[in-house]
């Protein structure tokens, strides 16, 4: 069970009783269906429920920017919630995401007939609600969120209508999907004054800090994707190992599919040192956190990814306790901790590079470079990670039985629902 591991790791567990509920929200039916209910505050309970991952980065933020990028957020989850609803012919979506931006600008602009779930039903047929709110943004935001809602509405519209095939056409629909994203969140950290001027023009590294993100999704996804007849994963790769896609859900094509799963790894490691570089010029401690969370998560994930048939049978995330371990040393040490976790994590997946991989020598090159960027940045190796001996062992007592007074009170799933 998950919490046994984490009752061995004191790091992850004082993270973990620390930082509490303060990643997952609790939404409540109630709430939305007030009638007093503002459409602020109506905006803010959509987004913890329709974001997996982003809803806790952005409500750290600073006001004035965390309401701009609620909306932002908020409008390109409607976006994706009608490219997403493959129970809608491809014909009918692709008028609505290319003209999608223009509703922004429109009091009272709602769509119906899409969404796979009841978040995001509820999102698109209410958000004239969004548009409320975007419009009281004014002219330091809304420009920019409507140049990127409606640059990737036409990107989502082009890859409806044809697979991903090259690594060109992969790194293209990242690009649109997420590339974007990082694009308009780095004019807004600039617009809002929070961070330099350097931001409102590093499309390129802006991009990168996406492509990371959606790769790490992508690959992980490969089953969930899969099973609902969608491939984001690049036929020019794949098909080196297998004739069918779906083949590697069978464990006698195992080997090739931990082929192409760490050739895959691989190929998104290759944007680690530019994003490190990209947070490395942040200055406001909470852009920080809002950046490197995500980003440390990824890394943590592909880490976890890296060489597992688990990918191709179930769902692979990392610990809820190295989650919380993530959240509390980037909130406490900043840009620090960034790059300690990222030489970790890095760490951890170069251990288990395996010598007969055709992508070992890649692999290894790649993770050498984010290593070394980090020691660079740091000034010092980071110490190891795994290694017990450096622990308070006071601490630990303390802290396990800590755990174990909770177990008991609250129950043996008490750290499920952390």
């Amino acid at each position: 069970m998950q919490y046994v591991t984490t009752l061995t790791r004191p790091d992850e567990l004082f993270s973990l009783l620390k930082i509490g509920y303060t990643e997952k929200f609790k939404p409540n039916n109630k709430i939305l269906n007030k009638e007093n209910l503002s459409n602020h505050d109506w905006c803010y309970e959509v987004l913890n429920r329709t974001s997996r991952s982003f809803a806790f980065v952005i409500n750290e933020l600073d006001p004035h920017l965390k309401d701009a990028i609620c909306i932002f957020y908020l409008a390109l989850r409607g976006l994706d919630t009608v490219e997403d609803d493959t129970t809608v012919p491809i014909e009918t979506k692709v008028p609505v995401l290319t003209t999608f931006c223009e509703g922004l600008y429109q009091p009272g602009f709602k769509v119906f007939g899409y969404g796979l779930n009841n978040d995001e039903k509820t999102l698109v047929q209410n958000f004239d609600k969004v548009v409320d709110i975007f419009l009281s943004l004014g002219d330091r935001f809304c420009p920019i969120i409507h140049d990127i809602t409606k640059r990737m509405g036409i990107g989502m519209s082009e890859f409806l209508q044809k697979p991903v095939v090259t690594l060109q056409e992969w790194d293209l629909y990242c690009h649109y999907v997420a590339g974007l994203v990082g694009i308009g969140l780095s004019k807004m950290f600039a617009s809002s004054g929070l961070e330099g001027e350097w931001f409102a023009n590093c499309d390129t590294e802006s991009n990168q800090m996406g492509l990371f993100l959606q790769k790490t999704n992508i690959i992980r996804d490969y089953l969930e994707d899969i099973n609902e007849n969608r491939i984001f994963w690049p036929r020019d790769v794949w098909s080196r190992y297998t004739l069918h896609l779906e083949n590697f859900k069978d464990i006698k094509y195992k080997l090739s599919a931990l082929h192409c799963l760490n050739d895959l790894i691989t190929n998104a490691l290759q944007h680690a040192v530019i994003a490190l570089d990209y947070m490395s010029r942040l200055r406001n401690p909470k852009v920080i956190g809002f950046c490197a969370i995500p980003q440390v998560m990824a890394i943590g994930t592909l880490s976890a990814c890296y060489n597992n048939y688990n990918v191709f049978t179930g769902v692979v995330k990392i610990r809820k306790g190295q989650r919380a371990l993530i959240v509390d040393s980037i909130q406490t040490r900043g840009i620090t901790a960034t790059y300690e976790l990222f030489f970790k994590f890095a760490n951890e997946i170069l251990k288990k590079v395996p010598q007969n991989d055709p992508s070992a020598k890649t692999t290894i090159k790649h993770i050498t470079d984010i290593q070394n960027l980090c020691v660079e940045k740091l000034g010092y190796r980071p110490a190891g990670f795994d290694d017990f001996m450096s622990y308070d062992w006071m601490a630990v007592a303390s802290l396990a039985a800590s755990s174990a007074f909770l177990i008991a009170r609250h129950g043996p799933n008490f750290f499920s629902k952390l």
